[in-house]
């Protein structure tokens, strides 16, 4: 069993409010707690530039959190490249273009700070403790670890969800969206829709302790 208490955060693209409503409700303590974010902070929501300054804050307060790399910070990066614009765009970049001003100018990295670009720059494929492995969208079975594709750990769906391997120890993960926390033996999935109007959950490890706001 792990040492230290872990709270981690499903897919928030946005939502700064519930966010917020959420870190109030689930009281951490960062002398002995620790807490991982699953990825997806941008896009189709009308906050991410916020949502992103105030995870900058955070981080800067503290070593106890983890980000991890949604799919969406992926495609924002490629977008930031050059590559698979319009993929972005439909996919609810367009909102998180908006939350930091017009692009009209579009320079380097057109109006996202350089200080968020580091950020999304920073995100980890994957985080591992003693009793779980917490990632974006899941892990492709029959898979070690560390073989794992960043593209499964980012875009997997059913070939995970619908799998019963063990992985020696449950899958935290979010990306795809459930009415309310998946709770099974090898995976728990905790994305369940803040930006489609349901709500943001975050489930307290070890006593799995589900909070959603």
């Amino acid at each position: 069993m792990d040492m230290e208490r872990i709270f981690a955060i499903g897919d928030i693209h946005g939502c700064l409010d519930k966010l917020l409503q959420l870190m109030d409700r689930i009281e951490i303590d960062f002398r002995r707690d620790r807490v991982i974010f699953l990825g997806d902070y941008i896009d189709r929501g009308p906050r991410s530039k916020d949502v992103v300054d105030y995870l900058i804050r955070l981080q800067a307060k503290t070593d106890r959190v983890v980000f991890l790399k949604g799919n969406h910070e992926e495609m924002l990066e490629r977008y930031l490249e050059g590559t698979d614009l319009m993929m972005f765009l439909d996919n609810g970049g367009e909102a998180t273009l908006k939350s930091y001003g017009e692009i009209e100018n579009k320079a380097e990295t057109g109006p996202i700070p350089a200080r968020h670009v580091a950020f999304f720059e920073s995100l980890r494929f994957y985080y591992e403790t003693p009793s779980y492995i917490f990632v974006h969208a899941g892990l492709k079975p029959q898979i070690p670890l560390e073989k794992q594709d960043p593209w499964d750990m980012l875009w997997i769906r059913d070939e995970f969800i619908y799998s019963d391997f063990d992985f020696g120890k449950p899958v935290v993960f979010g990306h795809t969206p459930f009415r309310k926390p998946l709770d099974l033996n090898n995976k728990i999935g905790i994305d369940t829709g803040a930006v489609y109007g349901n709500t943001l959950t975050c489930v307290t490890l070890p006593e799995k302790r589900f909070i959603s706001v």
